[in-house]
C-alpha cells in the first residue's frame, strides 16, 4: 500500500511540474512567443498562443507569405532587446503584461490566458480588438470616434477566418502574376 501511496505522489508531482515548466511563467511565455515571431517561426508562435487565436494565425502567415525575405521592419517589430516587457498582473485565469518599446515609448498591454494549465498568448479578434480600444482611448479619441471604431471592427469580425484567407491567397497571386508580367516586361526592354 505504501508502495501504491508513494507512486502516486510520485506522479502527481511529475504532472504538476511538467504543467508548469515552460507554461508557468506569463512573462516567459511572452518573451518566448516574441522570439518566435521575430524569427518567422510561426508554429512555434501558434503553440504559445490560445486555441482561439488559430483565425489570427492563419491570416499572419498568408501575410507573411506576401513577403519574399523577412525584412527589418518585422524583426524589429518583435525584437525583445527593443522592448521592455513588464510583470504580470495576474487574475485567475488571466494575465495582462505590459510591454513598451525603448525607442518611441509606446506601450500596449498583451494578453494571457490559461489552457490546460499553460499561459498562452490570446491574439483572437475579442482580445484584439480590445487592445486596440484601449490604445484608441490612450491616444485621446473621444467616445463617439471609439465607439465608431468599434462599429468598423465589428463588421471585421463577422467575416470568417476562412474567407479573409481566400481573399489573401487571391491577392498573392494577383501579386505574383503582376510580378511576373512586370519581369517580362523588363527583360524585353533589355533585349531592345
Amino acid at each position: 500500500m505504501k508502495k501504491l501511496v508513494f507512486a502516486l505522489f510520485a506522479f502527481t508531482a511529475i504532472c504538476m511540474s511538467s504543467c508548469n515548466s515552460g507554461g508557468g511563467d506569463p512573462k516567459a511565455v511572452l518573451s518566448d512567443f516574441f522570439d518566435a515571431m521575430a524569427k518567422k517561426d510561426i508554429a512555434a508562435a501558434r503553440k504559445l498562443a490560445t486555441a482561439d487565436s488559430k483565425g489570427m494565425f492563419d491570416l499572419m502567415e498568408m501575410g507573411m507569405k506576401m513577403q519574399d525575405t523577412l525584412d527589418d521592419k518585422t524583426r524589429e517589430q518583435y525584437d525583445r532587446s527593443k522592448m521592455e516587457i513588464g510583470e504580470p498582473k495576474i487574475e485567475g485565469d488571466k494575465a495582462t503584461i505590459s510591454v513598451k518599446e525603448t525607442k518611441s515609448g509606446e506601450s500596449m498591454n498583451f494578453i494571457l490566458k490559461k489552457e490546460a494549465g499553460n499561459w498562452k498568448v490570446a491574439l483572437d479578434m475579442n482580445t484584439l480588438m480590445s487592445m486596440g480600444t484601449e490604445k484608441m482611448q490612450e491616444k485621446g479619441m473621444t467616445s463617439e470616434e471609439v465607439q465608431k471604431m468599434q462599429e468598423e471592427m465589428e463588421k471585421f469580425r463577422n467575416i470568417p477566418a476562412d474567407s479573409l484567407k481566400m481573399l489573401m491567397e487571391k491577392g498573392i497571386d494577383a501579386m505574383s502574376q503582376s510580378k511576373q508580367a512586370m519581369d517580362s516586361i523588363k527583360n524585353l526592354m533589355e533585349k531592345h
